[in-house]
């Protein structure tokens, strides 16, 4: 999948399918890429991940057919441009709680190359770019993709002042943050987490825009959100698929072997 097919196929409301890449490894490129997935998930917010190692990552994904989604470390129109000139495909900004703070990155990530007074124009309505200008820009960007996470109850009363926002492309819900919000910390399953994320799916969608949740939940609970309208869909990551691969077969093997009564290990758990 191309930038520009993961861009079409937000909007269109098809669905995509990734996961979240914590590891730098080059040998993750060809193994994913066999997988049957349409991008990746890079998050530079949690995870240090730098500048110019960020950039051979996401030229590799690239090139082996998997859109490099990446989430800068806060709603900055600069971090999302320097990614952008980095190789990323789509930009993900988290917390983000006002329509300004969309409108200030729909101008870093759809009208590229313009900078200052020429970006703070279009985006206000001002002086009409010229002909020329308007379709080297939307050429320059029509690959790019903005999606920002909505976890808070701000975010929440905001919502439809956010999706009004003309450029974006996809909502993303970050589930922690979301639950510690609306005071339940990774209670998944209470009613109101489930109805703030059924909620933002409908809303999402019925404005045109994409709307997906990062999930390590089981697959029905994710077909569930599916049918709900979710089709921005990141699943797991190499972190988690390790650890609970890694728990079941040597759990299986210490248990053949008798050696379960022995195993005393403290939870060193990573995710």
């Amino acid at each position: 999948m191309t930038g520009l097919e993961f861009n079409q196929a937000l909007r269109t409301g098809r669905r995509v399918y990734g996961t979240l890449v914590a590891s730098t490894s080059p040998r993750w490129v060809p193994l994913l890429a066999g997988l049957p997935m349409d991008f990746v998930f890079i998050d530079t917010e949690h995870i240090p991940i730098g500048r110019e190692q960020l950039s051979w990552m996401t030229w590799a994904y690239r090139f082996a057919g998997l859109v490099p989604v990446v989430r800068i470390p806060s709603p900055d129109p600069c971090a999302a441009g320097q990614v952008l000139d980095g190789g990323a495909c789509a930009v993900v900004a988290p917390y983000v709680e006002s329509a300004a703070e969309v409108r200030s990155l729909v101008g870093a990530v759809k009208y590229r190359p313009l900078k200052g007074v020429a970006v703070a124009a279009a985006l206000a309505g001002g002086k009409a770019l010229t002909p020329v200008l308007q379709g080297y820009v939307r050429d320059y960007t029509a690959a790019n993709s903005l999606i920002v996470n909505i976890e808070s109850g701000p975010a929440l009363a905001a919502f439809d002042e956010i999706l009004a926002v003309p450029g974006l492309d996809g909502v993303l819900i970050g589930p922690h943050d979301l639950s510690c919000s609306l005071g339940i910390p990774e209670q998944y399953d209470r009613p109101e987490f489930a109805r703030a994320v059924l909620d933002v799916f409908r809303r999402a969608r019925a404005a045109g825009v994409a709307a997906g949740i990062h999930s390590w939940m089981p697959a029905e609970q994710e077909a569930r959100w599916c049918a709900a309208g979710a089709n921005l869909i990141i699943h797991s990551s190499d972190l988690i698929a390790t650890a609970v691969t890694l728990r079941n077969e040597i759990g299986a093997l210490r248990r053949l072997n008798g050696d379960d009564a022995v195993a005393n290990i403290a939870d060193r758990s990573v995710v």
